[in-house]
């Protein structure tokens, strides 16, 4: 099929039991995992995916928006695209929509990666190794995730131990855990957001405790996660 407004990858999943609240609606947790998996289906498409590990490279998310417009139920059939989006400096960016059966805009979703040395964790910068097509030092988008700056009043805290379900390939806590706990801990206040914001600030390991800590300014809500003094993420919801 032709891929609308200069996607370059396209694939259909289907809504599954275990991705859904009980309203029956896709969570926010489950359509990050989307975006997860398809980003690595393109990424391996043109060897720029888990095949940078043998040159110790790694990709790192940086920083998510998410907009949902109307969330699938369980069963739908829905079809995520994405594509790059040029690059900035040290940004990678990749853009990502959702179509339901109809072609209605479900979601959309920006998110900006760096590119690392996996043992020396030192950046690199993205056009010396990613198709200049998909990451072209000389494009960026209109669109690109904020820099999260907390504001409001810190309302309450919860406190989180790092399982082992919560890691990803390299042993740090996957980017949608953190989601997770963001959805769970809105959740419990009656907060049920359809924008999601986060910046990725540090990782965190198996065993620490994460300290969740929500700060409320009227139409936005914040949570940051800590590992002692170490800021390791920030989210904001509308």
């Amino acid at each position: 099929m032709n891929l609308p407004e200069d996607f370059q990858f396209s694939r259909e999943f289907e809504v599954g039991s275990f991705q859904v609240h009980p309203n029956g609606r896709i969570s926010l947790t489950s359509l990050a995992d989307l975006l997860q998996e398809i980003a690595w289906r393109h990424a391996d498409s043109g060897d720029f995916g888990r095949n940078l590990l043998d040159t110790q490279q790694m990709w790192v998310l940086s920083r998510l928006e998410i907009s949902v417009f109307e969330f699938a139920k369980w069963g739908d059939k829905i079809r995520l695209f994405t594509g790059g989006r040029g690059a900035e400096k040290l940004f990678a960016f990749r853009e990502f929509m959702v179509w339901d059966q109809d072609q209605k805009v479900l979601a959309r979703a920006m998110s900006s990666w760096l590119l690392l040395n996996s043992e020396t964790k030192r950046i690199q910068r993205p056009e010396q190794v990613l198709p200049a097509k998909l990451f072209d030092p000389t494009k960026k988008p209109d669109w690109q995730p904020e820099k999260l700056r907390i504001t409001g009043e810190w309302k309450g805290k919860e406190e989180i131990q790092v399982r082992h379900s919560d890691l990803d390939l390299y042993n740090h806590v996957n980017n949608t855990s953190y989601i997770r706990w963001v959805e769970n801990f809105l959740a419990d206040l009656g907060i049920f957001p359809t924008q999601l914001s986060i910046n990725y600030l540090a990782e965190s390991l198996a065993g620490e405790i994460v300290e969740l800590s929500f700060y409320d300014a009227e139409n936005e809500k914040f949570l940051e996660g800590t590992v002692g003094s170490k800021s390791v993420f920030i989210a904001k919801v509308d």
